[in-house]
């Protein structure tokens, strides 16, 4: 793959994950929370958001491994004392990153379909291909974090949605989630995402990839 298409897989990244904690710390002060607002992390600066394994070291080692692309940001921190119903306020705050990117993602996708009925080669077709990335990145993003193990934000979810009795289950995956993710990844358990995403790129592109 040419260096710049992987330059412009990273930046695509980068910018896919500031997004994704932005709209975390924008519900949380949409909610009643202004902890990451506070924190200078409701901003479009990289140097606030960029954790140097998941922003850097995991998309490329992934990258290596021929599998999806995707990563993290530095978590937006918020503080579910200032929530006004901190349970459902901790899945709607998960909840928003992962929306962020497929929405993101769809976007994008009226973008190509809009660029696939011109029906013009060249440029267009270029044009394509770098939104297509755009399109995939996003939806690797919302497929990878919402899993159910933290720190990923599929865990705010569950957590929300499992009766208080579930305590122990709750405190088994804080205490081992991470572990439980890294190997996952590390021997390629996360491979049942590619058929979700390759299947969600074409309903949401009208398009396989062309890259």
């Amino acid at each position: 793959m040419e260096v710049k298409i992987i330059i412009f897989q990273l930046v695509v990244l980068i910018f896919s994950v500031i997004i994704h904690e932005i709209a975390h710390g924008a519900v949380a002060l949409r909610l009643g929370d202004t902890t990451a607002k506070d924190a200078g992390r409701l901003t479009l600066n990289p140097l606030k958001h960029l954790d140097p394994i998941g922003s850097f070291l995991l998309p490329l080692f992934l990258f290596y491994l021929g599998g999806p692309v995707f990563g993290w940001a530095k978590p937006v921190p918020y503080n579910p004392l200032n929530l006004r119903n901190p349970k459902a306020g901790a899945g709607f705050i998960g909840a928003a990153g992962p929306l962020s990117n497929l929405l993101l993602a769809l976007v994008f996708g009226v973008f190509i379909r809009v660029l696939i009925s011109v029906a013009i080669p060249g440029p267009i077709s270029a044009l394509v291909i770098l939104f297509q990335i755009i399109v995939l990145i996003n939806i690797a993003l919302a497929i990878f974090n919402l899993i159910p193990i933290p720190p990923l934000d599929g865990s705010n979810i569950l957590f929300a949605l499992l009766p208080d009795r579930f305590y122990e289950l709750r405190g088994f995956l804080t205490r081992y989630g991470f572990y439980i993710l890294l190997f996952l990844i590390a021997f390629r358990g996360l491979n049942f995402m590619i058929p979700i995403i390759r299947n969600l790129f074409r309903l949401i592109t009208g398009t396989d990839l062309i890259f």
